[in-house]
């Protein structure tokens, strides 16, 4: 008999019952080359089913605590210890899982959670083995492979465990759309897929990895997954949802992925730049990360509360961006699952509590501080009227004309540090007005100490993050690098990498992985061409149903990545191959078309006219999507069907859902529809008759030609539509307009395959 067990598959012996812990022992009992481990097999089921009652939280029911070997086998407990090593018949907790006597089995029925007998005889066959605790595996620092180690050994070695072969590489017109849209967000042009079908020397590829890698649309690809991760947005949140000015700090982002800045120094530059000696302007806009949170005015809520809104959100944000952890749940109380108390969730509260301006936005789009960046051409003109002042007698014209000119400069929220600290305090149940014990600045005991010489201040804090002997870091950002590729990070709770979190597939590849980044100084490039360019990335992905039977996530690797496409690259999709698209980089963010009066629903009376939607003219609507106004009430309804996030927290995944939405704005939304008319007059500009046509638009939106089906059906339709349009003005304009809204449409322009 064979059983699924997590990611692989465990091979047991039939058995006929379960309801005994003798009957349960042998059917579990695994073989001296398949042990049961604590942290891949154990800790998700106590975790899952016993920590909220008997984990590292203050007050564990019963007194017992099931996180630690100690509490676990304390002895003088009513019923013997909870667990007795080698000894699973003697062991309470044992007995306790196997009663049916429901006031005493465990978990108990009120909690709702119930072990399978798979869960059952993990942990009695673990008990047996010795019942050997771990500490958590992302809690301890990443070891160094051996030499000459690479993904490609890491895949395949989980996959001759299983029995398995990698698929064969996917074909060149495959790679290059798999690798152009992974890297730039754009699909290859027809110029650049030949070209690389007519280059055969060995390093052809690796060429054209380098030259996407290089390409600016690469840092504004790269940087849709951040602005992701740390919630920016064009808007305050809450209330009045009011304009917010940081798009700066969006456009550093990506310049910073395109310059290939050290990811020690983009985090130190974010966390603490403000902190730097003589800090350059862009390091001050990097400092704005502390400033992204949704803000409210005081006119909704005290000042006191949202002051400690606004420095919880900014600890919360750390967690999760930086240390892959819910440290959310430490604000109201010690964490049930994590070794985090409340105490020092509040000592990490007193590192981001010191800003140096009012909690409330006060209905500004800057409320202070802030920084005022002038664009190219204002500095320009700036340089120019001063020099001209300079040199005028009656200059007060010329300084009205300056003056005004710097009330025009773009703006963009910043940090910057009081000179008096405040006071921190553990709040009770996490309530803004019921402070506790007084606290300082301190880290998580469970993690490394600061590093030798480091301020305690956020600069020391950074330092502390980007520490190359920190277990989180680097673990953290590479899991998200890889989930960007593959569809799902190597720990597929890419947000939680604590004990609630899912083990990894291939745990030394993650190893790897965050070892190799740090030692290449941190090179987010390196990175991103170690992993396009392994041969587990280039699998075919199609690669029948017994693989997508036995692998439906692919977390075996065994196949390569297919997924549907986030909803900025099927927008920058259309318009690129429609040759609409505007690639004009950074600059405020653009309202694109939407139908008339959405915003009123979420938009209170009164608001200023800025933040009442009118939607952009011109080319300005052709940009790339991450240059979006994102109104966080109410982002673009286009974008949000293909669930991006509205950006009021931190999101370090996607959900990625299929609805029949989905397919009505493909279909009728305008700019997608429109899309397809300019497509249509570009195709009907080219030369050769219909097939010839209907070729060359096919093998710009898909990368590859017609098979013979496909073309018999799409000439089918377009005969269809001509009949139907037969008379109508640009009769043959609608009919093509319609056949190739359906070519983008199809399954192959949606997914990344």
């Amino acid at each position: 008999m064979i059983r699924k067990f997590r990611y692989g598959f465990w091979r047991v012996p039939k058995v006929l019952k379960l309801g005994t812990v003798a009957a349960a022992l042998p059917f579990f009992k695994l073989s001296a080359d398949e042990p049961i481990q604590f942290n891949r097999d154990v800790r998700p089921i106590l975790s899952g089913k016993c920590f909220s009652c008997h984990g590292p939280g203050g007050h564990p029911k019963a007194g017992l605590r099931l996180d630690t070997f100690e509490g676990a086998t304390e002895a003088g407990r009513k019923g013997g210890a909870a667990i007795i090593p080698e000894d699973p018949e003697g062991s309470l907790l044992v007995r306790k899982i196997f009663s049916k006597d429901a006031d005493e089995v465990m978990p108990p029925p009120e909690s709702h959670k119930v072990l399978t007998d798979m869960e059952k005889g993990v942990l009695a066959g673990w008990i047996r083995q010795g019942a050997e605790y771990e500490r958590h595996w992302s809690f301890i620092p990443p070891k160094p492979s051996a030499s000459g180690e690479s993904i490609d050994t890491f895949v395949r070695r989980r996959l001759e465990a299983e029995g398995w072969q990698p698929q064969p590489e996917a074909d060149k017109r495959t790679l290059i759309r798999r690798v152009s849209l992974d890297l730039t967000g754009l699909p290859p042009t027809p110029e650049e897929v030949r070209a690389f079908l007519d280059d055969n020397s060995p390093q052809a590829y690796e060429h054209l990895v380098d030259r996407l890698l290089a390409s600016p649309r690469y840092g504004e690809h790269m940087a849709k997954y951040w602005l992701d991760l740390v919630r920016y947005g064009d808007s305050h949140g809450i209330h009045a949802d009011n304009y917010r000015e940081m798009f700066p700090y969006r456009d550093w982002v990506i310049r910073a992925f395109n310059t290939n800045q050290p990811f020690d120094q983009f985090t130190i530059d974010q966390v603490a730049g403000d902190l730097r000696p003589s800090p350059t302007a862009a390091q001050l806009v990097a400092s704005g990360f502390n400033r992204l949170h949704i803000s409210n005015s005081a006119g909704s809520a005290l000042e006191a509360e949202l002051y400690v809104n606004n420095v919880v959100d900014r600890v919360n944000a750390i967690g999760t961006v930086y240390l892959g952890l819910t440290l959310a749940c430490a604000a109201c109380h010690d964490h049930k699952f994590d070794p985090v108390t409340q105490k020092e969730y509040y000592q990490l509260f007193a590192f981001f509590n010191n800003l140096d301006g009012p909690p409330d936005n006060k209905g500004q789009k800057s409320p202070a501080p802030y920084l005022a960046i002038p664009t190219v051409e204002q500095s320009a003109r700036v340089d120019e009227l001063q020099r001209r002042i300079a040199g005028a007698g009656d200059s007060q014209e010329l300084q009205k004309e300056l003056a005004a000119l710097k009330k025009q400069f773009p703006t963009t929220l910043i940090m910057k540090e009081r000179e008096s600290p405040r006071k921190a305090y553990v709040l009770i149940r996490g309530e803004y007005d019921n402070q506790g014990e007084e606290v300082s600045r301190a880290l998580p005991a469970f993690l490394p100490p600061m590093p030798e010489g480091a301020t305690l201040d956020r600069m020391g804090f950074a330092q502390w993050l980007v520490d190359p002997g920190h277990p989180l870091f680097a673990r953290v950002a590479v899991n998200r690098f890889w989930q960007q590729l593959f569809g799902v990070g190597l720990a597929k709770t890419s947000e939680d990498l604590g004990s609630q979190g899912e083990w990894p597939s291939h745990p030394g590849l993650l190893d790897f992985l965050a070892t190799r980044f740090v030692h290449s100084g941190w090179d987010v490039k390196a990175l991103m061409k170690d992993m396009v360019m392994s041969r587990t990335y280039r699998q075919r992905s199609d690669a029948g149903a017994e693989s997508y039977a036995r692998d439906l996530g692919n977390r075996l690797l065994s196949r390569g990545p297919r997924f549907r496409m986030d909803s900025e690259m099927l927008r920058d999709q259309a318009l690129f191959v429609s040759g609409q698209l505007v690639e004009t980089m950074y600059g405020p963010s653009v309202k694109p078309p939407q139908p008339p009066g959405l915003w009123k629903s979420v938009s209170l009376p009164g608001v200023s006219m800025p933040d009442r939607f009118t939607p952009d003219k011109g080319e300005a609507t052709m940009r790339r999507s991450v240059y979006t106004y994102i109104k966080r009430a109410f982002p673009p309804p286009a974008m949000s069907i293909f669930n991006a996030p509205n950006r009021e927290t931190c999101i370090a995944r996607r959900e990625r859902t299929n609805t029949p939405l989905q397919a009505l704005v493909l279909m009728n939304e305008r700019q997608f529809f429109d899309s397809a008319r300019k497509l249509a007059a570009r195709t009907l500009a080219g030369k050769g008759d219909d097939r010839a046509k209907i070729n060359q638009a096919f093998e710009r939106v898909a990368s590859r030609p017609c098979t013979p089906m496909e073309m018999q059906l799409l000439q089918d339709g377009l005969e269809g539509f001509r009949e139907h349009f037969k008379g109508s003005p640009d009769a043959e304009l609608r009919a093509w307009t319609m056949v190739l809204n359906s070519l983008l449409n199809l399954d192959i322009v949606k997914n990344k395959q």
